[in-house]
């Protein structure tokens, strides 16, 4: 029998966790033909991907598509958030050259859709910013048709380097609110919950026309009603597309699981979401920011 509303917003931990990840969380290895050749295509141009180095469990059915998240500036964090799979220490040297190779492989993936994500570089004065909006102008370059999102760090809530990134005009810009605020200072320990929705303020301002987008992943303690609770304020500063999953431990290192959310909340969420006015809502156990991304933004209505 289906949960109620009632029901479902009742629920906060399984108690206790199952020995074995639920089978909605069963995904199939990577391994195909197209995963293989674009894996090495990677190696060749010395770039990085999301997909692989937070082990996003899509990696496969997104590389058989022909679609990738590239991870610029590095792939070694200045932060060391308690939930990420990425590492973290003191970054290498920018590659200034790094923006031509991304663009040079969007184009021989023949992307329509390509989005660029980045390690958090507190090292640099401008946070990556630049990096970025080169990227951008890279790939637009390279085909114009091709329109691309970026899911930013927070540049420390540096307003110039926010408008360095939307100048080049990305087509989405997204920044991971990542959890309720209440445990931030315990997940999130290098951001602030109170910047994130400044950040969005900052965006609307500078580029109205361009929509955002954000993320929050679930079951790391927070409680249902914290999650619509923060999707209410993050409405408020009128973000366009949610995406809601599951948290996944890296590592006996990183932050707990709590619990495991069903697919009847994470459908619950997406309904919620609609009805408070956000433009798409992907919302599931294996959803990740950027799955399914050329999907969204056209269900959403703001592809180029």
């Amino acid at each position: 029998m289906a949960e109620t509303l009632y029901q479902i917003m009742g629920r906060h931990r399984a108690d206790p966790l199952p020995e074995r990840k639920p089978g909605w969380l069963k995904v199939r290895a990577p391994g195909g033909p197209n995963y293989l050749r674009l894996q090495q295509m990677m190696r060749e141009l010395d770039l990085h991907t999301v997909c692989q180095e937070a082990h996003c469990p899509n990696v496969g059915e997104c590389w058989e598509h022909g679609t990738a998240t590239f991870m610029i500036l590095g792939d070694v964090c200045t932060r060391n958030c308690a939930y990420c799979a990425v590492a973290h220490g003191r970054p290498p040297k920018f590659d200034p050259a790094e923006p031509s190779r991304v663009a040079e492989a969007s184009g021989r993936m023949n992307l329509r859709h390509v989005v660029l994500t980045s390690v958090d570089r507190d090292d640099l004065p401008d946070f990556g910013a630049w990096a970025f909006a080169e990227t951008i102008r890279q790939i637009k370059a390279v085909n114009p048709e091709t329109s691309v999102e970026v899911l930013v760090p927070d540049f420390q809530g540096n307003v110039e380097s926010i408008r360095t990134v939307l100048e080049a005009r990305p087509d989405i810009y997204n920044h991971n609110t990542e959890t309720v605020p209440r445990l931030y200072k315990k997940a999130r320990p290098g951001g602030r919950y109170e910047r994130v929705l400044q950040i969005f303020r900052d965006a609307k301002r500078l580029a109205p026309d361009i929509p955002t987008k954000t993320g929050i992943i679930l079951g790391m303690g927070e409680t249902n009603e914290e999650v619509l609770a923060t999707m209410r304020e993050l409405r408020t500063v009128d973000v366009d597309i949610l995406t809601l999953g599951q948290y996944l431990r890296p590592s006996d290192d990183h932050i707990r699981l709590d619990r495991y959310v069903t697919p009847e909340e994470f459908r619950m969420f997406r309904e919620q979401g609609l009805a408070m006015g956000f433009r798409h809502v992907e919302s599931g156990p294996l959803v990740r920011s950027s799955y399914h991304a050329w999907e969204q933004v056209q269900a959403a209505g703001v592809a180029p």
